[in-house]
This record gives C-alpha cells, sequence and structure tokens, in this order.
C-alpha cells in the first residue's frame, strides 16, 4: 500500500478509489456511531468525514461496522474447504478468522497446514493462523503426523501466522515436559499462546498463566471465566454447533472487563453456519440477552483485533483494511452488504463479485486424497470382554463438551459387555486410520439415546481415527468397512443397510461441495440420527466427534482405550476409582 497515496486522499488532493456516503459508521474506540462518509483508497479505508469520488454508494442512514473477526476456529470443523467455509461466513459478516488447523494437521501434519495456508490465501477472507501446537494432542492417541518444535519453526515467517494454537497438553505445561515447554520457547516473549485449560482452578491456573498462556475458550460457567479474567486471560466466548458457552458467561461481561472478552465458533457445522450464522448470531443473541450493542460489536471486532495484535482490522479507521459492513437496523444482525479490501465480497446473504474461487474438485495433495489407511484384512472386532457385571461408562453432558465418568452395572453376555438401547447404553469404537496399525479401543457410552443402528465418521477430534458409536454391533461393523471403501466421511447404517453417506475426501474431513449442499445432506442424516433415537440436546455427529478427545474431562476413548482425562492415564474398562 502506498501510505502517502493514502493520506493525500484523506487530506482531500486525490479521489478515493469508493465513497460509501451517508452511513451511521461505528467507532469502535468510542463505542459510537456517527453520520459520515467513508473514503477507501488501495483497499483501505483512507479517511472519515465528507468525501467525493468516482464510485459512490448512498448507504441512506444504514449501519455501518467493521467486519467481525472470530477469534477461534477451526475451519475444517465445517466439513468445507477454505473457499467453502468463507462463502457461508463472509455474507453474515465475519471477514476475519483465525484459525487453529490442527484437525488437517493430526492427519496430514506440516502438508495439511500449508494447504489450507494456501487455499487461504485465494479468498475474500483474511485467514490468520495459529500453530497447532498439540499434534498429537497427547500420548495417549495415534494419528498421522506428530509436529515438534523443530517442525513449526520455519512456518513462523508466515506472516498470516500470529502465534501457538491452543495448548491442550495442560499436564505437559504444568509437569514442564520437554516437548511442549519446547513449543513454548519459539515465541519467547514475541508471540502468543491460545489457552485451552477446562476446569483448571487455583494454583494450576496461575501455573498455566505463568508458562505464557493469554487466553481460554473452554469456559462453561461464569465463575470460571471470573477466574480467567482474574488470572489475566483473554475470555474467547465460544458458541459452537456442541459446545454452546454463550448464555452462560453472558452475566460475567461487564462495562470493566468486556474490552478483555471476544467471540469464537469454535467448530460449527454448516448447517448452523448457514441458518444462523457465525459471529453475527453471537452479537444478536449478545444484544437480545441486554448486551449493549456498542459493547456486542466490540467484542465482535476492536477487542479481538487487540488481543491478536492485528492492526490492520477491528475498526473503521484510516489505513485499517476496509472490511465493512452494511446493516438495515441493529436487530437481526444480517448485514446487506459486505466489503472485504474494499470491494464487495457479498449482498444480501450471498457471495458476489470475481474475487472468489469457483467451487468443485480440486486438486490436492495425496496425503489428504488418500487419508485413511487400514491393517490388511481388518475385521473391526467388537468384542468387549468384562469380567464382573460393572464397568467405566462414559456418560454424556447435555450442550458440553465434558463427560462424566460413570462406574456402573452394564449389560453382559457370554462374558462380554454389549449395547442396551433400552438402558441407554451403547457401544462405541475408535480404530486407528492413518498408519494402519489395528490399535483401536472399545467402550461404553451413556445418554446418546441412540435405539437402533450406528453412526460413523473419520471425524474425530482431534486425531481424527475413525470413531463409531452403536446399538448393534453387525451395524457399526458396515459403517466402518463403507468409510473405509469412500476414503472417509460420515455415515449412518440402520438394519444391515447404508441409509446416508458424506463423503468428505479431503483429509476424510472435508469437501470442496457448497455449503449449502453440504447443509442439505447433513440436515438430512441430522433428522435421521434423530430418528433412530439420538436425544435433541446433543449435535449427533460433533458430539460423537469429541468422545475421542483425551484432553477434555472426565473420560474420552482412543485408539489406545479408556482415557481417564485428569489422571492422564488408559484404565481398564472394569477398574473401579471410586
Amino acid at each position: 500500500m502506498d501510505r502517502q497515496k493514502l493520506m493525500r486522499v484523506a487530506l482531500g488532493e486525490e479521489p478515493a478509489d469508493l465513497v460509501l456516503k451517508g452511513g451511521q459508521v461505528f467507532a469502535g474506540f468510542t463505542g459510537k456511531f456517527r453520520v459520515c462518509d467513508i473514503a477507501v483508497s488501495q483497499g483501505c479505508i483512507a479517511g472519515l468525514g465528507t468525501y467525493d469520488g468516482p464510485c459512490e454508494v448512498d448507504l441512506q442512514g444504514k449501519y455501518v461496522t467493521p467486519g467481525f473477526i472470530d477469534a477461534h476456529v477451526h475451519i475444517e470443523s465445517s466439513m468445507l474447504t477454505p473457499n467453502g467455509f468463507a462463502r457461508t461466513v463472509v455474507p453474515r459478516g465475519t471477514t476475519t478468522v483465525v484459525a487453529d488447523p490442527h484437525e488437517i494437521a493430526n492427519v496430514a501434519g506440516i502438508e495439511g497446514i500449508r494447504y489450507m495456508m494456501d487455499e487461504a490465501a485465494k479468498i475474500p477472507l483474511s485467514v490468520k493462523f495459529m500453530l497447532p501446537s498439540c499434534v498429537p494432542a497427547t500420548g495417549l492417541e495415534d494419528n498421522g503426523a506428530c509436529l515438534e518444535a523443530e517442525d513449526l519453526r520455519p512456518l513462523l515467517e508466515h506472516p498470516d501466522v500470529l502465534g501457538l494454537g491452543e495448548m491442550m497438553d495442560m499436564a505437559g505445561v504444568l509437569a514442564g515436559d520437554k516437548a511442549v515447554w519446547q513449543k513454548l520457547a519459539l515465541l519467547q516473549d514475541s508471540g502468543l499462546v491460545d489457552g485451552h485449560a477446562p476446569l483448571l482452578a487455583e494454583k494450576a491456573l496461575m501455573g498455566y498463566g505463568a508458562a505464557g498462556i493469554m487466553s481460554d475458550h473452554e469456559c462453561v460457567t461464569p465463575e470460571e471465566a471470573e477466574l480467567r479474567l482474574a488470572a489475566g486471560m483473554y475470555l474467547l466466548i465460544r458458541e459452537g454447533s456442541a459446545a454452546h458457552n454463550l448464555e452462560a458467561l453472558l452475566p460475567v461481561i461487564t462495562a470493566e472487563n468486556s474490552m478483555f472478552c471476544c467471540f469464537c465458533t469454535d467448530d460449527r457445522h454448516p448447517g448452523d453456519l448457514l441458518s444462523a450464522g457465525g459471529i453475527n448470531a453471537m452479537v444478536r443473541q449478545a444484544v437480545a440477552w441486554g448486551i449493549p450493542v456498542s459493547r456486542a460489536l466490540q467484542m465482535a471486532t476492536v477487542n479481538t483485533a487487540r488481543y491478536f495484535g492485528l492492526r490492520d482490522c477491528g475498526v473503521i479507521a484510516p489505513g485499517r483494511r476496509a472490511d465493512l459492513l452494511v446493516f438495515d437496523n441493529l436487530s437481526d444482525w444480517e448485514p446487506v452488504q459486505v466489503y472485504t479490501h474494499g470491494q464487495l465480497s457479498a449482498e444480501q446473504g450471498q457471495p458476489w463479485g470475481t474475487q472468489w474461487p469457483s467451487q468443485g474438485q480440486q486438486v490436492m495433495p495425496a496425503r489428504l486424497a488418500e487419508s485413511v489407511h487400514m491393517a490388511a484384512g481388518e475385521v473391526f472386532s467388537l468384542a468387549l470382554p468384562l469380567a464382573g457385571i460393572k464397568a467405566n461408562v462414559i456418560e454424556l453432558v447435555p450442550r458440553q463438551l465434558l463427560t462424566r465418568r460413570c462406574f456402573m452395572t452394564v449389560p453382559v453376555k457370554a462374558g462380554l459387555a454389549v449395547a442396551d438401547p433400552v438402558k441407554d447404553i451403547l457401544k462405541l469404537a475408535v480404530w486407528e486410520r492413518h498408519k494402519g496399525t489395528g490399535r483401536h479401543g472399545i467402550g461404553l457410552v451413556k445418554g446418546f439415546g441412540l435405539q437402533r443402528g450406528a453412526i460413523a465418521q473419520t471425524i474425530g477430534h482431534d486425531s481424527h481415527n475413525l470413531i463409531v458409536i452403536g446399538a448393534d454391533d453387525a451395524d457399526m461393523q458396515l459403517a466402518m468397512t463403507h468409510l473405509v471403501a469412500c476414503g472417509g466421511g460420515v455415515v449412518i447404517v440402520d438394519g444391515g443397510k447404508v441409509c446416508e453417506c458424506l463423503e468428505l475426501p479431503v483429509g476424510g474431513l472435508m469437501t470442496a461441495q457448497p455449503a449449502a449442499q453440504v447443509a442439505e445432506q447433513a440436515k438430512r442424516m441430522e433428522t435421521l440420527a434423530y430418528a433412530l433415537g439420538v436425544r435433541p440436546a446433543y449435535d449427533p455427529f460433533l458430539t460423537l466427534a469429541f468422545l475421542s478427545l483425551p484432553v477434555i474431562p472426565e473420560l474420552k476413548l482412543s485408539d489406545r482405550g479408556l482415557v481417564d482425562v485428569e489422571a492422564g492415564r488408559i484404565i481398564a474398562i472394569d477398574e473401579n476409582m471410586n
């Protein structure tokens, strides 16, 4: 950008490329709206006031805000490639995202990260990256790559890398684990480290903060949120498809602390992004709950920019990127126009302009195109031997990623634990799918509600092994076999028949198909899952995906077995820890 030219436009000495006239413009630093023109040059804001130019748009008093910023998101969780994701969120006002590509990194390592970076460079969405800090998340599972500090170091030179992504290995941090601390040392005192600290409190939280962690998006109660803010951590308030934390945390927000609070979606499915939106949906809900409009807007824009050191966005001011949202009103929070880099990129909820790359099949690295590998002749035996009648069961918590460990009497036949849908006991299995080791874990789940059939997917946070839940062993086996054959995705089986399959050929996580098409099929599958008995309190697929994440308490299942998260170890199915 030519700064002197920008200054001349600001001074009125040269015409602007674009002038948005007569809008009510939000000033992020003051929290107030004022009527003025916005002069745009070279994709940036030159000045605010009264301007003229060869290209003028009369806003007729419409409201203008900065583009919204998502403080923490995994693009892969949308099941869309970066282009498809951008086509979904930009029309609803998200113009910048801070992405942690640890999903694809767990499948394909550095190659997966570079794929995301290369694709992000082609779209009118500003994608900033936090480098995955825990690939794999722990040593209690197996994935497709292991990224150490030296593997990540070259990526620090990338202009869109801001720091280190969510540090999930809390135990490793607090125990002084050498590999973990080598990653923390990459940034020394010059970079950001995002946190991931469910239930952490007191001196453990102090130690985590002292290690350099500066934020947390895992709070589920006001008490947790207050503790993070008191410890000097930014509070990233999450509202995803599986974890709904916004309503519970809104009471924490005050005039005194709101500047240290931001919004994030973390993991959202395309149907939710299309129907409700992304960050705009959080602004809508916050304002409806009673948060002042100015405060909600600051949490969606300037607060996030300040935390991440993004000096080119977050406010409508000279020298900032011209990422602008135009609203008819301050109630539905659906932008009628979205400008990115000074160009109209969306109008009336739809992508617009020549800056969008085409959709459809794409060339991708072989490691992403062929990502499901099983041991030769794998038969997927689901036998679960049990000496007695009691076992550790993963008990779900509605609307949360947390689970409870329940040691209880379970159905047993001929010395084998079995599913019993009537008692809401299902089988869960995780199969290593990256290197064909045949390693697998089998457990039991309570609360999901499935009455018959099985659901399987190659989305299993964060190692993304093949995970399946079911009421019938044969249906579970068919579901896994089908996913191996199609190269990954999500499948529902009932009565020995494949009912629906959403194929995800990009690393077993994403598809290049349009969001509306993906959302339509995902909705059909969701409806089918609920018809098969899944409880309405759970997103069937995201809930299943998080049952293999061994960093969120209390009990999870990896390809190595049942994981007691707080103890940080694999436990036997019948180990009584009470």
